[in-house]
């Protein structure tokens, strides 16, 4: 009886003991989008955070939301950044992810408030400036809120909307933006990221407005919950479409865990 006893507290201790492991949070099942050097992965994880696959590279767009919402995934070859709020730099999420041997790539602002231990895998790039790395193209690009303010939420020049050119496909990353000019003038935008969320950016017509302008091939809503909950979606892919059924709106859940 005592032998028992003993070997059930040592196996209750070795449990205490154990690494907790690590539960994979719920996520949207991925899309592959063709290009001239393999498919394209993309990964939805969670508000503004998206996974990218590409050529043998991992890209983590914002990673936000936990370490968790990554458990499977391979570790990143590039980080983006596009601002310094909390949901775009989460020093938290960071911490519990394998970054190490990670390019960051970042606006200023956010340079300035990262961790000192990855000052040493940063490069800073300013709006309309392009770093070419990995064999992929990012090109910074300016996101704002209008009308511009020294107290918007987001003023032009502290993040990055950025542009990848990944096989010949250019994704647009619209970051914390609203329906600017510089956004209305890209060109050949194959797949497109864009937010709607009241008050930080935009409503769900300026979203529309905006994409309706430079005609992106493939449109993913994200980034679309505001101070009121999340955006009606649904309405953005219904007004884009009834101007442009051309454009291939995607509505994905970026709020699996949401009740």
């Amino acid at each position: 009886m005592k032998l028992t006893l003993l070997l059930t507290a040592a196996l209750a201790a070795l449990a205490l003991q154990a690494p907790a492991q690590t539960t994979p949070a719920p996520r949207a099942a991925a899309d592959q989008i063709p290009t001239s050097k393999g498919p394209l992965t993309v990964q939805p994880i969670t508000h503004g955070s998206v996974v990218f696959t590409w050529n043998g590279k991992t890209i983590y767009v914002d990673p936000y939301g936990g370490a968790a919402a990554y458990a499977g995934l391979a570790a990143p070859d590039v980080i983006l950044l596009t601002d310094i709020h909390g949901d775009h730099l989460d020093p938290q999420t960071l911490a519990g992810l394998s970054v190490g041997k990670a390019l960051m790539v970042v606006p200023p602002a956010v340079a300035e408030k990262l961790p000192v231990e990855y000052k040493a895998q940063v490069r800073v790039l300013r709006n309309g400036q392009r770093l070419d790395t990995l064999g992929l193209r990012v090109s910074a690009i300016p996101m704002y809120n209008l009308p511009e303010a020294a107290d918007a939420p987001h003023t032009k020049g502290r993040g990055n909307g950025y542009v990848l050119n990944l096989g010949g496909k250019n994704v647009y990353l619209s970051g914390d933006t609203e329906d600017i000019p510089e956004m209305r003038a890209l060109k050949n935008i194959d797949v497109a990221f864009v937010c709607m969320n009241l008050p930080y950016t935009m409503d769900v017509n300026q979203a529309a407005q905006g994409v309706l302008a430079f005609k992106p091939g493939i449109v993913y809503p994200y980034h679309y919950r505001g101070q009121n909950g999340l955006s009606d979606v649904a309405s953005f892919k219904k007004t884009v479409n009834a101007a442009n059924k051309k454009i291939d709106v995607r509505l994905r859940n970026w709020y699996p865990a949401a009740p």
